[in-house]
């Protein structure tokens, strides 16, 4: 788990296991959002499990599965990473969806351009051509 830096208050992950979060907060980050579903790949950690260290760890968690993109989800997600008072890890199978959640929510306040997305992911080793194609069939 190599976390990236995309704000001062949110970096996104691959998935995580239970046995990362001491690191995890001795890293300094105060929450965590799950953007993954439960049993989307065989052995993968469940969300439960991982709140459950998380909070054993004194981390904070929200759990925003997203198997579909919706602008309620993309919301839903700014609000846990304005909730929780300091940094924040989002984390899912790559790190992408949660990269995803957080660039169309920039685009759609108007803090991005929807033109800007594709290099601003890039330069931080992800490909958001998905977000940028939801963020032209939704008229952005």
């Amino acid at each position: 788990m190599k976390p990236v830096a995309i704000t001062e208050k949110l970096s996104v992950s691959p998935q995580i296991s239970p046995s990362d979060l001491p690191d995890i907060a001795a890293a300094g980050f105060t929450g965590l959002v799950a953007n993954r579903p439960d049993g989307e790949e065989a052995g993968q950690p469940d969300a439960a499990s991982i709140a459950e260290a998380g909070r054993k760890a004194g981390l904070g968690f929200t759990v925003i599965p997203v198997p579909d993109l919706t602008e309620e989800k993309v919301r839903a997600f700014q609000k846990a990473v304005a909730d929780n008072e300091g940094p924040v890890l989002a984390y899912c199978r790559t790190g992408t969806r949660s990269l995803t959640l957080w660039a169309i929510g920039e685009v759609l306040d108007g803090r991005m351009k929807s033109q800007e997305v594709a290099a601003f992911a890039a330069a931080r080793g992800f490909d958001l051509s998905g977000a940028v194609k939801w963020l032209a069939a939704h008229g952005h």
